[in-house]
């Protein structure tokens, strides 16, 4: 299918005016394009509470900020931002975390992992894996420490999700994970990768950046980095898988997707059509994400329900 409108115009001025990609310069770069979009994705919903803080980790504290939002919170999510590792802040997410809290009634937790090529794989994995095992643990202030957890991220911050809840299954335990164009492998000739490898806002020449800046090439094949690899799937949490139509990432979802319900584990997979990598940011002006919004918000209410519900 064709691409949204609003999206092709954007495409198609990013080309006129000859907009660099994210990997025609340096990691510092890259971070600057990215935060400088950040006013135009708008503002997301007042909260009841919002609090920078500090989560214990093994090699540092980890800045994170906690959203709260008005009224009965049934939830946490610990949410992990994209960037291929490499980009990205907690300040550009901000709209998206706040977007999610109103529309799950949930707290979210919006950790700062750290980022490659300054602290390479295993850094940000490590502080992904602290910061879940911190909100599981009830230490979240001012939110019930028996509420829910749900564990989401998109693209790398989605694959930091699912690695990290894999190596955590026996000590923390998710009532959903949500993957949203999540990176699950490091195989660059998929059948998206080959139909949408470049011109795109994400290409495999991105992809490719992205990698190389956080792990060396010989480790790319880890179940660490390339999640649909691992050899056990088994006993992860039920999980929403959301990818986009014209993403060289959309085979890596889907594929996820197949290998977690083959494991047994409870999957949902959605696509969604004339859109882009990264598109669910821009729910405030975009129909198609905020209709990715609420399927998340479907999905979270189903699984905080059947904790509800189920017999004590």
């Amino acid at each position: 299918m064709p691409l949204h409108p609003m999206i092709a115009a954007m495409v198609e001025q990013r080309q006129t005016l000859g907009v660099p990609g994210l990997s025609d310069g340096t990691p510092d770069e890259a971070r600057a394009m990215l935060a400088a979009g950040r006013e135009a994705l708008g503002a997301g919903p007042d909260m009841a509470s919002t609090a920078d803080v500090d989560i214990p980790g093994r090699s540092r504290p980890i800045p994170a900020r906690i959203l709260v939002p008005p009224g009965d919170v049934v939830g946490v999510i610990v949410y992990l931002h994209g960037g291929g590792w490499v980009v990205g802040a907690v300040d550009e997410f901000d709209t998206l975390g706040r977007t999610l809290a109103g529309a799950t009634q949930c707290a979210v937790v919006l950790p700062d992992y750290r980022l490659a090529p300054e602290h390479p794989f295993p850094a940000g994995l490590e502080d992904a894996e602290d910061a879940i095992t911190w909100v599981a643990s009830g230490a979240v202030p001012g939110v019930a420490s028996s509420l829910p957890l749900i564990v989401a991220g998109d693209s790398a911050g989605g694959n930091l999700v699912t690695v990290a809840t894999r190596h955590l299954r026996d000590v923390v335990h998710p009532v959903l994970q949500v993957l949203i164009y999540p990176v699950t492998d490091s195989e660059f000739d998929t059948s998206s990768y080959q139909e949408h490898a470049e011109g795109l806002p994400l290409t495999r020449r991105d992809m490719t950046w992205f990698f190389t800046h956080y792990a060396p090439e010989d480790q790319w094949a880890s179940p660490d980095i390339s999640p649909s690899r691992a050899g056990d799937l088994a006993g992860l949490p039920s999980t929403l898988v959301l990818t986009a139509e014209h993403d060289v990432l959309r085979s890596d979802g889907e594929r996820y997707a197949e290998l977690l319900a083959a494991a047994g584990v409870p999957t949902t997979y959605r696509s969604y059509p004339d859109v882009t990598h990264g598109f669910v940011r821009m729910h405030n002006v975009l129909d198609v994400a905020r209709d990715a919004i609420a399927d998340i918000a479907g999905a979270v209410d189903t699984a905080v329900s059947a904790v509800r519900s189920a017999p004590i």
